[in-house]
């Protein structure tokens, strides 16, 4: 029986999926495990009755299991893994941690208003440190194959790579060679193509937080 996953409709068009990095790092998973699987885009701005009964909190992505609907994208990932444990995605625990913080400062030098108010530096930061442990252990985070970690970093990388250059004309440094070979592998993926939420729909997602 083919699991169901409920992710997040394109802002303005229902129909096409959106730009929740979270919905699609579970998507990741499900492709890269080539788990079938049924997709419920859901429209935020309307949500279905049907979804709002099974998921009262309303949040994406949900995966249904056994009748159970299951939120949150950690607990999914580690649910998959364990249910389907060929190819495993376990990341090793000393790299589970890396480029966590990225997202976070990425998502602060975005709303800045100010450009001197210190929020790129924490970005930059934490890039260095991902490019410093690239060069060390790459080509992915833990070494030759990928695991979950780069799987929870690839939407988020890509969501800093089209709304930075588009609402800021900001690219990360040339210098960080690293860094750009690892999107480059990442986005290169089939099992990323496949789930990428085009970018018009990113730039549409993030312009109301921009614009707050």
């Amino acid at each position: 029986m083919a699991l169901e996953v409920a992710v997040k409709a394109a802002v303005g068009a229902p129909d096409i999926l959106g730009d929740c990095p979270f919905s699609q790092r579970v998507l990741l998973t499900l492709e890269e495990k080539h788990i079938s699987y049924k997709k419920h885009l859901i429209n935020l701005a309307d949500k279905p009755k049907w979804f709002l009964e099974v998921n009262p909190e309303g949040k994406v992505p949900v995966l249904k299991v056994d009748d159970k609907w299951m939120s949150d994208s950690d607990v999914i990932v580690v649910f998959l893994d364990e249910k389907y444990p060929d190819p495993p995605l376990a990341t090793p625990s000393e790299f589970a941690s890396v480029g966590s913080k990225i997202f976070g400062s990425f998502v602060s030098f975005l709303k800045s208003k100010d450009q001197n108010d210190g929020t790129e530096q924490p970005l930059l930061d934490e890039l260095k440190a991902l490019n410093d442990h690239l060069q060390a252990h790459g080509p992915y985070v833990a070494g030759d194959k990928v695991t979950a970690v780069d799987l929870s970093l690839a939407p988020k990388l890509y969501h800093l790579t089209v709304a930075l250059r588009h609402f800021k004309k900001w690219t990360v440094p040339e210098n960080l060679t690293h860094v750009h070979n690892y999107t480059k592998l990442l986005f290169a993926r089939e099992s990323f193509q496949k789930t990428k939420a085009e970018e018009q729909y990113v730039i549409a997602g993030w312009a109301p937080k921009v614009n707050a």
